[in-house]
Parts: C-alpha cells; sequence; structure tokens
C-alpha cells in the first residue's frame, strides 16, 4: 500500500476540487467522485447494521467482508482504469444470496422496510446501495467503468434484502407487509 494519512487535512480541497488516486483532480461533485462517495456511504451503512449485537455470525461474517469488498470497490471507482471487482465477487454474492434466502418464506407481497434495529439499517443499506449503483451508472454514461462493478452493487442489493429478512427474524421482528391504498380511496381534485 501506499503512504498513509499522517496529516488528515490538506487545505488542497477547499477550493471544491479533490484528488483521484492516480493523481488527477475533478471538482467534488463530479460523477467519478459522487460514484465512490456513495459506496463508501453505503460502507458506512453496513457499519451501522454490524453495530447492532443481536445478529447471526454468518450474516456478521458476510456483512464485514462486503466492507473489504466495498473499500476495493471505492478504490477501483477513484482511480480511472482501475479493476479490483470480477467475477469471482459477483459469484459469492449469489452464492450467499441463495444461502440466506433458502431458510426463508417465500414472498408473495412486498414487505416494508423494517423489522428489528439491525434488519431496519440494513434495509437503509440496501437503499444506499440502489444509489451507489445508479451514481456508478452516471459515471458509465460519461467515463469507461468496469460492469462487474456495477454487477457487484446490484447483487450486493440483492443480499441487503435478503439479509434484512434474517435479521429480522433473529431479532424476533415482524415483517409487515405493504398493503396498497385501495384506488377508490384518493381524492378526486377539487372534491
Amino acid at each position: 500500500m501506499g503512504h498513509r494519512l499522517s496529516k488528515i487535512y490538506t487545505r488542497t480541497g477547499d477550493e471544491g476540487s479533490t484528488g483521484l488516486g492516480d493523481g488527477s483532480r475533478v471538482a467534488k461533485d463530479h460523477a467519478r467522485v459522487e460514484a465512490y462517495g456513495t459506496v463508501d456511504e453505503a460502507n458506512s451503512a453496513i457499519g451501522m447494521v454490524l453495530a447492532v449485537p443481536a445478529m447471526p455470525d454468518s450474516a456478521r461474517e458476510c456483512l464485514t467482508r462486503i466492507q473489504h469488498d466495498l473499500f476495493d470497490l471505492g478504490a477501483e471507482l477513484c482511480i480511472p482504469g482501475h479493476r479490483v471487482i470480477g467475477s469471482a465477487q459477483i459469484e459469492r454474492l449469489e452464492m450467499e444470496i441463495d444461502a440466506f434466502n433458502a431458510a426463508l418464506p417465500a414472498l408473495k407481497e412486498f414487505i416494508l422496510p423494517g423489522g428489528g434495529p439491525a434488519a431496519a439499517a440494513c434495509h437503509l443499506a440496501r437503499t444506499i446501495c440502489r444509489r451507489a449503483e445508479r451514481r456508478g451508472w452516471t459515471l458509465a454514461r460519461m467515463e469507461p467503468v468496469a460492469p462487474e462493478a456495477l454487477v457487484y452493487l446490484n447483487r450486493l442489493s440483492d443480499l441487503l434484502f435478503v439479509l434484512a429478512r434474517v435479521i429480522a427474524r433473529h431479532e424476533h421482528g415482524t415483517e409487515v407487509l405493504w398493503k396498497p391504498a385501495p384506488r377508490d380511496a384518493n381524492p378526486q381534485p377539487g372534491r
């Protein structure tokens, strides 16, 4: 690994730019910064899930591995042309989805996010992961992005959904099924 941070503030970003991993500078709201920044946000949200003690060990181990992957993915997005995430990580996520989902009852309705503190935090992490994927696609329309990075985020959000269901059961939480409003319950404008 390169040099470590010995000084936390540099003042180099005070004018609205930031340095990428290759040494180039871009605006702080550049699509690349938005993409890796949202990946970092998803990683932090997973840290919030892990901060709740009531969790199956298998879910804790899985989420910790994912945090390492997300640091790698953030580095990939921070350094144009750098690649770290590949098919092996995606296949691992798919196997974990299948394994965790096998013990769950089939869903016939949408569920509301919740179920207990860790499960609710996992749902929040899932939605941030979806946003990270959208930010990645925004970047991919402007600059090359490895397709595996975007597929990884898509599978990760699926896994976080399944893990939220697993964790809710572990927390003795419940899944609340979505009940759509009846069509005639919407008032007509002007009445």
